[in-house]
């Protein structure tokens, strides 16, 4: 059973679902430095207050505090079945991961890549709506708002359609050397994010328990 793992692929591919159902039916810990950061600006603590400086400028939290929230999920999860939802996203954080996690003794089992056509993620990501309160998210399609909390509810600026091109457009700027990396390291696997999210997690399932 593969116990270390990196979700990897494109924005709306449904990493943050897919990280979650591992945790919850699998026992593996969540870790998502986007989810960490944000938690830490709410809770106001040192590294929320320096992360706080550069988000609110609309500016990049600078990857060595990026680097220390991931070391310290890493560390808190024992070394051991974690799922990285998202990070890294960089070559250079690919590295950096790749470092930590062998002075640990604990390299990577695979980087699964969700593959998920340009188009679909468009269709995908325009239909998401979050609530301007809680921050939950919502789809029009698979997941739709209750009535009652209708006027709450938001469509995010950088998910109308012409933001997420892109968005794409970055992403497949950034994290194409990303891929190259773990594919030198014969530790990636493409799995194909179409369809319901138990299709796409039974395909995780499956790649997780391989030999």
């Amino acid at each position: 059973m593969k116990t270390r793992l990196a979700l990897f692929g494109p924005p709306g591919a449904g990493k943050g679902t897919q990280a979650r159902l591992l945790g919850s039916r699998l026992g593996f810990t969540h870790i998502s430095t986007g989810r960490i950061l944000r938690q830490a600006k709410r809770e106001g603590s040192a590294i929320g207050r320096v992360a706080r400086a550069y988000i609110d400028k609309g500016r990049l939290v600078p990857d060595e505090v990026v680097y220390d929230l991931a070391a310290r999920a890493i560390a808190d999860a024992g070394w051991d079945r974690f799922v990285l939802d998202g990070f890294p996203r960089t070559l250079a954080q690919a590295r950096w991961l790749a470092s930590c996690l062998d002075g640990g003794g604990a390299p990577l089992d695979s980087v699964v890549l969700m593959s998920l056509s340009d188009d679909r993620v468009v269709a995908r990501l325009s239909r998401r709506r979050v609530h301007k309160v809680t921050g939950e998210n919502f789809h029009l399609d698979s997941k739709p708002p209750p009535e009652s909390e209708r006027s709450f509810i938001i469509q995010r600026k950088d998910d109308r359609p012409e933001a997420v091109r892109e968005r794409l457009r970055i992403y497949h700027e950034t994290t194409r050397p990303v891929a190259d990396y773990y594919r030198r390291a014969g530790i990636m696997t493409v799995v194909d994010a179409t369809g319901s999210f138990e299709d796409v997690h039974a395909r995780i399932h499956g790649l997780v328990h391989a030999d």
